[in-house]
């Protein structure tokens, strides 16, 4: 098993692609296996959505109407609103598995990987990548 961590700037985005870097780091293993895909935080998550046709406003227009930015949260260190973006985990998994075959991650067409953080109090977010042979 190889493992990496990248720190990815979300500074003004609530919604990062990180695609081109897991696609980088399992070229480098040129072999098949698995790619798992974790953001060791407590307000972020990674998703495989559609990217560059919208998506991503449209992603950070439905997490405005699951989890507004007010005051109706018990947990309520920080910013207000901030409560809820300990609830994303709960709707954005932390952590991902990908199957990588010949050295690329084995994507669907329009899939991405990306990086969904609302929390605007931490713009650096750590990815751990760690890849297992199959």
């Amino acid at each position: 098993m190889r493992s990496i961590e990248l720190d990815i700037d979300t500074s003004g985005r609530r919604v990062v692609d990180v695609t081109d870097r897991l696609r980088a780091f399992a070229a480098e293993m040129s072999d098949d296996g698995l790619l798992h895909v974790f953001v060791p935080h407590a307000t972020a998550g990674v998703a495989l959505m559609e990217t560059g046709a919208g998506s991503e406003s449209d992603l950070e227009e439905l997490l405005e109407r699951l989890l507004p930015r007010d005051d109706r949260y018990a947990h309520r260190h920080g910013s207000i609103g901030h409560g809820g973006d300990h609830l994303l985990p709960v709707i954005v998994s932390p952590s991902l598995t990908l199957p990588v075959l010949d050295g690329d991650i084995a994507l669907g067409t329009w899939q991405s990987v990306v990086i969904v953080d609302p929390n605007r109090e931490n713009n650096i977010r750590r990815l751990r990548l760690s890849f297992v042979p199959a």
